[in-house]
């Protein structure tokens, strides 16, 4: 006789651009797979545990078609139904930069934050403008969490995430080009407009949550903003 199945119950979502999501807790081996990439503290191996936490608990068939912001959102949605609502971590008080205080997250209070100033349409001169898309997990990992990432790595991040270029009546769109070509028109930029390609990334959408902290010790109380995937990963 087999034994019995455990139901397992349903939700959905809406992420940030609109997508509907169906999603699920995730069981005791995917927690296990997310406990062992915390004790890491590795945040490369804490993007694959989360990755593969996605593919097992959502029916998203392709978490490369996600952004990462709504890849990070979708997570805290799982595991909050999984393990609880609130997250309890420590933080360190910023006033003395030591003293550690334990505090507690309400992960259904926490959502992606769009500042107003952000915008995925640059243009750089009167004819030509530049429509950029917002990278996937894999890009982002690919082109940010590597070691002492240096200017070139800048530009491959932007050619990577290149989705058209707008030359008056003309439309190129990044596909049809190598990445050769799309990284050569971004180093062909002068400072003011590869700084607006900067700020794209800098204003992207993220998690993001504001922390009072209160320091026992000198009795200040701080506000800490708690911004992307890892601050929330506990």
């Amino acid at each position: 006789m087999p034994l019995p199945k455990l139901s397992i119950p349903d939700y959905e979502c809406v992420l940030p651009r609109g997508l509907k999501v169906t999603y699920r807790p995730f069981l005791v081996k995917e927690e296990k797979l997310l406990y062992l990439a915390m004790e890491t503290q590795n945040q490369k191996e804490m993007i694959k545990a989360v990755k593969e936490i996605i593919k097992a608990c959502t029916n998203v068939k392709n978490s490369a078609t996600l952004a990462t912001f709504e890849i990070e959102y979708l997570f805290l949605k799982i595991r909050g139904k999984s393990v609880g609502e609130v997250s309890e971590f420590k933080l360190t008080c910023p006033d003395d930069n030591e003293t550690q205080v334990d505090v507690e997250v309400n992960l259904d209070q926490v959502e992606v934050q769009i500042p107003k100033e952000h915008t995925n349409i640059i243009k750089l001169t009167d004819e030509i403008t530049l429509t950029m898309k917002y990278p996937s997990l894999d890009v982002f990992v690919k082109n940010n969490l590597v070691d002492n990432p240096g200017i070139d790595d800048v530009f491959k991040l932007a050619a990577d995430c290149t989705d058209t270029i707008a030359d008056g009546e003309e439309l190129h769109e990044a596909k049809d080009y190598k990445k050769a070509e799309l990284v050569a028109f971004y180093e062909d930029m002068n400072s003011g407009q590869f700084a607006e390609v900067q700020r794209f990334f800098e204003t992207m959408p993220k998690l993001s949550k504001d922390i009072e902290v209160f320091n026992p010790k000198t009795e200040v109380t701080s506000t800490v903003k708690l911004e992307g995937l890892a601050s929330f990963f506990a």
